[in-house]
């Protein structure tokens, strides 16, 4: 089966979009994606990248007009009977390595932690998940010396609204988005630097439509 999803997005007057197709050879996913960029002035090969993956454990993605490799491998170990989530990212134009786990303590508390090998960017982030209704979400980000913060709640079933605030910058969100199978999914956020004198908000709305072919 051929799946094939289109996402548009509106970022400060700024209309862009990105298309993907997506189908399956076996145990192995093939996906093709392509940005607007790709038809602009024609047919050509700019945002354009292919992908092979298998779900769960690798990914392979080629950057066809930066003719860059992304490799992405996924695993899982048991640390004290709890799964530990793991995967390794390297792009090979930056030679930029990135190693990122999640440690699943218990269905409501997991901690999570980013790391970029080789530099002092580093991310920690404790989740605590109250039912299916709320989620708490502090992060220490080590590069910055500071904390973020994300609270979502559920509402109308497939709603979700989130706020988050960020220390270093000072910049508070607000975002409302919907996944759902049937009738596609959105998020519009909004945001606000409380660092800067005339606060003037920030609109970012996005759409995505999955076909099934």
């Amino acid at each position: 089966m051929m799946k094939a999803s289109v996402k548009g997005k509106y970022d400060g007057g700024k209309s862009t979009g990105v298309g993907s197709v997506a189908f399956n050879a076996g145990d192995i996913k093939l996906r093709a994606t392509m940005t607007d960029a790709t038809f602009v002035a024609g047919p050509t090969l700019n945002g354009l990248s292919l992908a092979v993956e298998k779900p769960g454990f690798f990914m392979v993605e080629y950057n066809v007009p930066k003719k860059d490799v992304r490799f992405q491998f996924m695993n899982t170990v048991r640390v004290a009977e709890k799964p530990l989530n793991l995967t390794y990212i390297h792009s090979r134009a930056d030679n930029r390595t990135i190693v990122d786990g999640s440690l699943v303590v218990d269905s409501a508390n997991k901690v999570s932690a980013n790391y970029m090998v080789g530099t002092n960017n580093c991310k920690l982030k404790y989740t605590y998940a109250h039912g299916r209704v709320a989620t708490f979400e502090p992060c220490y980000d080590f590069a910055k010396n500071a904390w973020d913060f994300a609270v979502s709640r559920r509402v109308y079933g497939d709603d979700v609204v989130k706020a988050t605030y960020q220390t270093s910058t000072k910049l508070l969100g607000v975002e409302w988005s919907r996944n759902s199978k049937s009738t596609g999914s959105f998020k519009v956020c909004a945001s606000v630097n409380l660092a800067e004198e005339v606060k003037t908000p920030k609109l970012i709305a996005e759409t995505t439509w999955n076909l099934e072919i």
